[in-house]
């Protein structure tokens, strides 16, 4: 029976440790903050990230990385992605055998580029690729928490440790498939993240239901051609992590990106979302790291470019949308 540390009480790692609590593993939830973490410990409720949804019992809760790490054998790396880094230097003093990292992380860091995959192997080159999984698809953890079915991806260069994964978290609603291709699952996660800030901008402005469906399809042609300059297979696209992680984010109240490009097209500034959301919006982020991602691999990537002026440049979003609109006639192709 796998012994499963859970690195980030966020939405999604609060969500997780429930889901796997069910199955009787025993878990422990690592919180950063100790003021956060005694008050999970006192209420076994995520009252800020997961309202109203209990943690049972059987998962520790502790703010102390040592009894977090020490003796378990599954690690979830469950924080942002601009933690991740820190976190996996801290994760460096620990013996690595029989330890598998699963991350549930979708985001690009900003100075590197690197995936999340990328940035354990940096920091960590001695721990072995083949151990690395990562576990992405589309998962509102505000649903998964409650129990409503959900599908999703494990992926690691090593199938059978995608399969060791999918049996682990496999749950009457919660159901994983198992995949080797995992540049391809970790940049359908984080990109889809990018074309949602714009599904909620032509939210927000306005417009319609044709609009959505036009940028939900082109927007999935810009994340396989950059994941195939990248060396994914561009079918993984066609999958759970990309179509069904992208679909998802567009188009759910509960997805954060999705809200921030919609709170911009209804006319405030990044600064003014930013600074009343509670939880982080990948999106923002991987927006950056995306635009200079077209750059490096000479990929075209017109709606990314879009999102980044609107972001970071003050264009108007409507104008944005407009000029998309006027771009040359082209052929339709999917990369």
């Amino acid at each position: 029976m796998s012994k499963i540390a859970i690195l980030g009480a966020g939405s999604w790692g609060t969500a997780l440790a429930v889901l796997l609590a069910a199955k009787n593993y025993e878990i422990v939830l690592w919180e950063h903050f100790p003021e956060l973490a005694d008050d999970l410990i006192k209420y076994r409720e995520n009252k800020k990230m997961l309202p109203g949804i209990k943690i049972p019992d059987n998962v520790k809760i502790t703010n102390n990385l040592d009894e977090a790490v020490d003796g378990y054998d599954i690690l979830v790396n469950a924080v942002p992605s601009h933690i991740t880094r820190n976190l996996a230097n801290q994760l460096g003093k620990y013996p690595f055998e029989g330890k598998l990292i699963v991350s549930v992380t979708k985001g690009i860091e900003n100075e590197t580029l690197l995936r999340m995959s990328q940035v354990y192997a940096e920091v960590l080159p001695n721990f072995p690729a083949e151990q690395f999984v990562v576990l992405s698809g589309p998962s509102h953890a505000e649903e998964v928490s409650r129990k409503i079915p959900t599908t999703v991806v494990a992926a690691c260069i090593n199938l059978k440790n995608s399969e060791l994964i999918q049996d682990i978290f496999m749950a009457p609603a919660f159901r994983v498939y198992s995949h080797s291709d995992i540049i391809g699952v970790e940049l359908g996660g984080s990109l889809k993240n990018v074309i949602a800030i714009a599904a909620g901008i032509i939210d927000g402005v306005g417009f319609g239901d044709n609009t959505k469906a036009a940028l939900i399809t082109r927007g999935l042609v810009e994340m396989t051609r950059l994941g195939t300059a990248m060396g994914a297979d561009p079918m993984t696209f066609a999958g759970l992590s990309g179509i069904g992680d992208l679909v998802v984010t567009c188009m759910s109240r509960h997805s954060r990106n999705r809200y921030v490009g919609e709170e911009i097209g209804k006319g405030k500034t990044l600064k003014q979302v930013l600074s009343q959301m509670v939880m982080v919006a990948e999106g923002v982020k991987t927006t950056k790291s995306a635009y200079k991602l077209a750059e490096v691999h000479n990929v075209e990537m017109p709606i990314t470019e879009a999102v980044h002026k609107v972001l970071f440049d003050d264009k108007d979003p409507k104008l944005a949308v407009y000029d998309l609109m006027a771009r040359g006639a082209k052929q339709e192709k999917f990369v």
